[in-house]
């Protein structure tokens, strides 16, 4: 399903940008760019193509929004693991708990009976 999701939201952006690469500019930007008059080049010019490149803007961002939310709702259905970091694979390997990222470090040794039962020394004043 996320595969699908993932193949339309890719589509919906390729078509965004080819859309807004077509827009004629409007202004601004220093004065780069294809604003103003001007007869030649431009490959779309008039209000009804206007109308249609906004209108076509506005769908696809939806669109992109759209898929957006639902790749992050099944991205969020699917995580069963609580942190990245507590699902090191091999951790048992090198003596540690498997529960945490200090337990693979090469020198991680794990806790020991007799450190365990080591009674603190009561503070006394």
């Amino acid at each position: 399903m996320s595969a699908v999701i993932i193949v339309i939201h890719l589509m919906v952006v390729l078509s965004m940008i080819a859309v807004i690469l077509l827009q004629r500019s409007e202004g601004g930007a220093l004065g780069i760019g294809g604003g103003g008059g001007g007869g030649g080049g431009n490959f779309m010019t008039g209000r009804g193509a206007a109308n249609a490149l906004s209108r076509a803007t506005t769908f696809l961002a939806i669109g992109f929004f759209a898929t957006s939310i639902a790749l992050s709702i099944i991205a969020n259905v699917e995580n069963t693991s609580g942190s990245i970091l507590d699902t090191i694979p091999g951790s048992e390997e090198l003596g540690g708990t498997g529960n945490g990222i200090l337990d693979a470090l090469p020198g991680a040794l794990p806790e020991t009976p007799a450190e365990s039962a080591v009674p603190s020394a009561p503070i006394s004043e």
